[in-house]
């Protein structure tokens, strides 16, 4: 059948606002594994309309980890798609959740702990918790998996991905937050982006469908696919220089709260576009940080 397991991770933005207690802003302070238990079982007793996550999740991003599934079969391969999340842990897209908002970003309203440390403590207690995908079993029963995700998935993920090292599993990391002994890792590269198209949010999950394109059809790594790929990015790459100003977050949240009174049905991305259009210097995460803090999602 030649399974392949994909791991990609979740959006921020979803197809209906979360309730108040299944947003991470409200959780109580004190204990990481309290807060963390306390949120598994808020999840469990919700009384809120539940959706498929292949569903939930929307934005650009997201389409093209669903995309991934087309072309990883036209790479030979059966995907499985799986989603990794700082408030559900790793399921299938398949599985059911409901609206909720968590998050790994630092300075997010959001945000489930303070520190990488605190991070990888989180996702641990979860995985445990809520009875997730194990991803070190999904990939050694497949013998393969590709795992894509950004540096804070990365780091809070690390044992998992370390018990996945450990195994003889064909494994290539796109992204994440550092090498490790046994797993082959593509480093996010931010000269592809003009190449590839889209913003630097979706560059890794555009980086997984480059790479299934010069796959050997049905294997996911090979000394020659190895080759061909960093050929390609090597003749792809293009540096990308900006001439924008650094500003305060208030300069950023009296941005974005002009623009919505001006313009009330603008995205998130829209206004991150304008905002630097106007010459001004603002990291994707970090805007994103602020919006949720001033609009609430």
């Amino acid at each position: 059948m030649n399974e392949l397991p994909i791991v990609v991770t979740c959006t921020d933005r979803k197809a209906s606002p979360p309730q108040a207690s299944l947003q991470a802003r409200t959780l109580p302070a004190g204990d990481l594994p309290q807060r963390a238990t306390q949120w598994a079982h808020r999840l469990r007793t919700a009384q809120t309309k539940q959706m498929a996550l292949e569903d939930l999740y929307q934005g650009d991003q997201w389409r093209r980890a669903l995309a991934l599934t087309d072309a990883a079969s036209r790479a030979g391969f059966t995907p499985r798609l799986y989603v990794a999340s700082a408030g559900l842990g790793l399921r299938p897209v398949s599985s059911l959740a409901p609206s909720y908002a968590a998050t790994f970003l630092p300075r997010h309203a959001d945000s489930v702990a303070s520190s990488s440390a605190q991070t990888t403590l989180w996702w641990d207690h979860l995985q445990l918790l809520d009875g997730t995908s194990d991803l070190p079993r999904i990939a050694t029963a497949a013998g393969r998996a590709l795992v894509v995700l950004s540096a804070p998935y990365g780091q809070a993920m690390h044992h998992d991905l370390l018990a996945l090292a450990a195994t003889d599993t064909d494994v290539v990391l796109i992204g994440g937050a550092t090498n490790l002994d046994g797993m082959l890792r593509v480093p996010a590269n931010a000269a592809l982006r003009q190449t590839l198209g889209g913003t630097l949010t979706s560059l890794n999950v555009r980086m997984a469908a480059s790479w299934l394109e010069h796959c050997t059809p049905g294997r996911l790594t090979d000394p020659q696919a190895q080759a061909r790929w960093h050929q390609w990015a090597s003749q792809a790459a293009r540096l990308e220089r900006y001439d924008r100003t650094p500003v305060s977050d208030e300069i950023v949240i009296a941005f974005i709260q002009e623009m919505k009174l001006l313009h009330p049905d603008s995205s998130r991305t829209r206004l991150l576009r304008l905002f630097r259009d106007k010459g001004m210097a603002c990291e994707q995460k970090r805007f994103a940080g602020l919006y949720t803090s001033t609009i609430g999602r």
